[in-house]
């Protein structure tokens, strides 16, 4: 699985990377207040790529946090629950106690 992973992450590298040299043509990318930029459109491309990835990894963080306390919470249940259920299992394997204390002369 990691080998179809990365064959098929080498060939999406080219891909883009043949998809950037194919497009280096000067884009003017206008901003507000008379600001304007001209880059390359690749270059565009990629810094909007990444600007969404940043913004979705920001987006995906407090729930990943929430998730992992969740999961942190829930092992140590297990791990008190496991822990009383062989305190249990111990009790029922121990032999039970003799009724009379052997050597005493008590009788009823």
């Amino acid at each position: 699985m990691k080998m179809i992973s990365r064959v098929i992450a080498i060939i999406l590298f080219l891909a883009f990377f043949g998809l950037a040299l194919k497009n280096t043509h000067l884009v003017a990318l206008n901003f507000f207040l008379g600001y304007q930029r001209t880059d390359p459109l690749a270059l565009i491309l990629l810094v909007c790529f990444a600007i969404g990835a940043l913004l979705g990894i920001m987006a995906m963080t407090p729930s990943v946090f929430r998730h992992r306390r969740e999961a942190a919470r829930l092992r140590k249940a297990l791990a008190a629950l496991q822990k009383e259920r062989e305190a249990e299992l111990r009790a029922q394997t121990q032999p039970p106690l003799p009724d009379i204390v052997p050597g005493s002369h008590y009788f009823p």
